[in-house]
């Protein structure tokens, strides 16, 4: 869409696509309210009907939760990335969000899940490349053959995963990075997430 937006109509749009994303329901209007610290719904309600006039919601008259985007791949919404996970050598994870990156809309990331960049090519025979996100979620169970994001004395690392009674195998995809091995109980281990989607932006270059 080309039709210019006030920064507060993007902050509520992106607002009601994320809710819609996480929750597969657009938020109601008291939510909307609340969210932005609104005192009445009257001033929400003014910047839904630009939004709707400027072609990006639709409204169902008589309906809860009537509050539609439209055109949801060509709107993007910033997500946080929270850190860089190594896919090679381990690298420091990060405590706060280190970027951010618009994602299309229709990349569902439930509320369970975050982002994370991946440094290295040691998993290039599984075609997850440097610089792709990673969308962890820490709620999916981790089973054999899962990529994983671990924490090993920390320091984050993303490979995939196999145990054999209490020996963790943490596996590259790519012959010249050996296997790291190491005891279920190892007090410096933490699994964090699975990871469930790869997002790459292509260079235009």
């Amino acid at each position: 869409m080309s039709i210019e937006l006030t920064k507060i109509q993007k902050d509520i749009l992106d607002f009601i696509i994320e809710k819609k994303s996480n929750n597969s329901i657009p938020p109601t209007l008291s939510e909307i309210t609340e969210q932005f610290g609104y005192k009445n719904r009257s001033t929400v309600q003014q910047h839904l009907s630009a939004l709707e006039k400027k072609g990006y919601l639709k409204k169902t008259p008589n309906k809860s939760r009537s509050i539609e985007p439209v055109l949801e791949d060509k709107i993007f919404v910033p997500r946080p990335v929270l850190g860089e996970v190594a896919a090679g050598n381990p690298l420091v994870i990060y405590p706060d969000s280190i970027d951010s990156v618009e994602l299309p809309s229709f990349v569902k990331i439930a509320a369970t899940s975050f982002l994370l960049r991946v440094k290295g090519d040691s998993l290039k025979d599984a075609f997850i490349f440097n610089g792709d996100l990673v969308i962890v979620n820490t709620a999916v169970p981790i089973k054999n053959g899962a990529f994983v994001v671990a924490v090993l004395d920390d320091t984050a690392v993303i490979k995939r995963y196999m145990r054999f009674g209490e020996e963790i195998e943490l596996r590259s995809e790519n012959k010249e990075y050996k296997t790291i091995k190491i005891n279920c109980n190892y007090e410096g281990l933490r699994l964090i997430g699975v990871a469930v989607g790869i997002y790459r932006i292509m260079d235009s270059n």
